[in-house]
Order: structure tokens, then sequence, then C-alpha cells
């Protein structure tokens, strides 16, 4: 609840931009709070950030402890009301599990923060305090987080706390129906609703009252760490932090990130597509049964943007050869049974299949990676796409979208209701899609970052699952 109110907001008013929603309740974020981030597996995924209990003068070697100054400023006045109606039908015929679905769902999301403020660091005076400083190397965070790859410490340069008490309200709303084999109809993905000083809506089945001063967003500056412990603020977003490994301290998977960011605009997705077509392959060829199985459990997760990340977790923990652990998921009983189902499918897959580097496990890592990282809008109307009937219209256009941007209907007309769908999905995706006679045509709208990419991938590799079910 409170994730989803956070990430919400600073989608709202910092979209591509570098502040960070926090995630808990419980996370200690203060100026000059320690955060550890987390780089993931693939070039596009955002990272994790995870806020500790220390801030940077508990590392450092020395008495003298840093004190930049805090400036506090109003930001502003956040309060929004977001509404839709959604009607849709989905008649999907599964390998022994035959759904027809129907509905009428209405939400609405009120967001009022209320006022807030922003505490900022004197960045200038925090770089004067910090020269010839060093970090205390045998600190035990920093041991522990040095010996896991892909790592980096920030301390936070400011943050976006509340002025006055507020609740955090989750909304349901719907009506539907459910008819053929499938055992159950999910509920809709809960709406957050924000209002000040407690007051509830009647639709409302929970509430989580937020006191004042609550940060909800937050900044980093990160730092570049050598082995003498002597340290380098990262004052650009080009530049990230790290720990001193072998050689320069900025670590190598930048050049590959700044040439893999060239690769994810206009027709270039092509060739990012043809590069992971074997975790494709991999997924088409699958029993059917299997395929069936997936396809269906992971389409139940996407109703919930929280579950998917939860399965996303514990398929980090398999790629490393980890067993995952599943006693602290904070999903339902629903989702857990979906999430165990997956993991033992791969399981199972694992011990029969190839190497892991094209391994089943990486080819779903990947898939639901890019369900992770679409927006929450993105995730939902690609949910209402997830039939075998639509992937495959919706897998053409992703790959017209990749290639000359043409996708001509040659006598099978694409239906004004799969049009529609699509359209909405690709918009909430920086495509625009538009009918010319018998010629659909796609376009990449500017700075459309990885988005774009994040979806042909994962509509291609839900179409993989979805082939003959």
């Amino acid at each position: 609840m409170f994730a989803a109110a956070t990430r919400s907001f600073v989608e709202e008013v910092d979209h591509g931009g570098l502040l960070i929603p926090v995630c808990s309740l419980n996370d200690p974020v203060a100026a000059l709070s320690v955060v550890v981030k987390r780089k993931r597996f693939w070039f596009w995924q955002k990272p994790k950030y995870q806020p500790t209990d220390f801030n940077l003068n508990d590392l450092l070697t020395g008495d003298a402890p840093i004190k930049p100054g805090v400036a506090e400023t109003d930001f502003i006045k956040y309060s929004g009301t977001f509404g839709d109606n959604i009607q849709g039908s989905v008649d999907a015929s599964f390998i022994s599990a035959g759904v027809n679905v129907t509905g009428k769902d209405s939400s609405k999301l009120q967001s009022s923060f209320g006022s807030l403020k922003k505490e900022e660091v004197d960045v200038q005076k925090l770089l004067r305090d910090c020269k010839d400083r060093v970090l205390d190397m045998s600190h035990s965070l920093i041991q522990q987080t040095k010996e896991k790859n892909r790592r980096a410490f920030g301390i936070v340069k400011e943050r976006i706390v509340t002025t006055q008490p507020c609740s955090v309200i989750e909304e349901v709303q719907q009506a539907g129906q459910c008819g053929g084999t499938f055992s159950s109809c999910n509920p809709k993905i809960p709406k957050v609703s924000l209002k000040e000083n407690g007051s509830l809506s009647k639709d409302s089945n929970v509430t989580m009252e937020i006191p004042a001063n609550t940060t909800i967003a937050y900044g980093l500056i990160e730092l570049e760490v050598r082995h003498d412990g002597h340290f380098e603020l990262c004052l650009t977003s080009d530049f990230t932090g790290g720990f001193e490994v072998d050689g320069p301290v900025k670590m190598a998977s930048q050049s590959l990130v700044g040439a893999a960011l060239q690769s994810s605009q206009n027709s270039s997705l092509q060739q990012e597509l043809d590069r992971l077509g074997d975790h494709f392959q991999l997924l088409s060829d699958l029993p059917a049964a299997t395929r069936s199985s997936l396809l269906r459990r992971v389409t139940e997760l996407m109703q919930d943007k929280s579950a998917v990340t939860a399965l996303q977790d514990i398929l980090d923990q398999m790629r490393l050869d980890k067993k995952p652990d599943m006693s602290d998921l904070k999903t339902t009983e629903s989702q857990q049974h979906n999430i165990k189902s997956i993991v033992e499918l791969l399981d199972q897959s694992r011990r029969e299949g190839p190497a892991p580097s094209t391994s089943v496990l990486t080819a779903v890592h990947l898939m639901t990676a890019t369900l992770e990282e679409l927006p929450d809008a993105g995730l939902a109307a690609l949910g209402m796409c997830c039939s075998p009937q639509v992937l495959p219209t919706l897998e053409r256009l992703a790959r017209c979208v990749s290639g000359s941007g043409e996708f001509p209907q040659s006598g099978a007309e694409v239906s004004q209701d799969v049009f529609e769908k699509t359209g909405h999905l690709l918009a909430l995706s920086n495509v625009s899609l538009k009918k010319d006679g018998h010629v659909l045509k796609t376009e990449i709208n500017p700075q459309p970052g990885h988005v774009p990419l994040v979806l042909c991938i994962a509509v291609t590799s839900l179409a993989s699952l979805a082939q003959s079910v």
C-alpha cells in the first residue's frame, strides 16, 4: 500500500528523474543516510535500493563528524483524483483450463499528501568536508557490501517529507463473472487513495495512518570507493558508484550500459530481440502443458505488480543458485500458490534442460523482469491482452515496432477491440499506433527510454508461451 502510494507520487512529480520512492515505513531515510544500491542483471532494469541503519559519519575514520548543513524548503502541495472505467471480456482456452471472464470495473485514485517539504544537503560544503576523509574499510557494512557483486553505496542528499498527518487508503471496486473450468476469479488490482487528516471514503477496506515528517521519496549521491578507503562523490547522473576491484574505480558495466542504451531506439530494437532469440525459443519449445501453466499463472500474477516483484525476487535468488526463501512472501495465498507452482516448473525444467546461461530459468527471469519494469498502467493493459487469441497479433505489432514500423493486415483484419487494446498498451509504452487503410503503422515517440524495448521483450516472451495453447 505505502509503496504503491509513493511510487505513484514519484511517477507523477519526477517521471524519469532521480527521486526514489520509499518502499516501507520502516526504511530509515534521513540526510546522509547510507543506502545500498543493487544493480540488476539486465541493463534496462531499474536498480533496487536498500536503506541501512547507518549514515556516512558511521563509516568514516576519525572522530570529527561531517556536518554539511541541510536547507529546508517548501516543495509542493500534492493532490490529485484519477478515475477509470474498464469493461472487458476474455475468452481464453488453456490446456486443462478454459476461462471466460467478463467484467466491469470502476476505480478512483485520490491522492493528497498535502503540503510537502524538501530537505537538501549543501552538496558544495559536503564536497569540501569529504576531501581527504577515509572510510573504515573494516566496517561490517562495507565488508558485507563489497563482497557482493553489482553493489554500490549512496548517501541521501535530499528527501521529500510530509508536514502533516495523512492516511493511505486501499480501495477495491469490481463487478464481474468467471465461467469455464478455471477455479477462481482474481480480484482487481488494489487502488491506493491518500487523504489528509484521516478522512476515509466509504468504499475503502484498509487504512494506514501516516504521521507528519515521514519521508516518501529521496535522492542519492553515489560513492566511488577505492581499496584504501578514499572515495569520491558522483556528482552527475552519468557517473555511478561502486567498489574498486581491479584497475579504475568506474566499473566496466558502465560502458556496457552506455552502449546498450543506443540499442533501444527505433529499428535497433530488432537487434536486441534477435540477440535474445534463444530465450524466446526455449519458452516456445516447452511442452504444451508447461507453457499453458506458466502463461496462466504469470497472467494471474500480472494483476498485482507487487506479486510480479515477489516472483522476480525469487528468480533472482534461483539465478544465483540459492534456495529460494518463500517464507517471507508478502502476497496473497493465491499468489503464493502461483509463485510456488512456477518455481516447481522451473526446477523441473532446470533438471532436464541445458546450461544455466540458456536455461528456461533465465528465459522466465527475462520475461518477469520486463513485466516488473513496465509502468503500472502498462502492466494492467498488457494483462488484458494476455489471451492466446490476442498475443499473436500483439507480437506481430511488437515486431513492427522494432522493424519497419508497418504491419500489413493482408486480409486478416485486426478487430477494432484488439486495435484499441493494443493501441492503448503501445501508447503507455511511448509508441503510437495508427491505421492507414489496410496497414497499421507504429512510431516510437521522442525520448522513449527503455519502455518500448521492455514491452517488445515482454510481449514476445508471453507470445512464445501462447503458441498453439
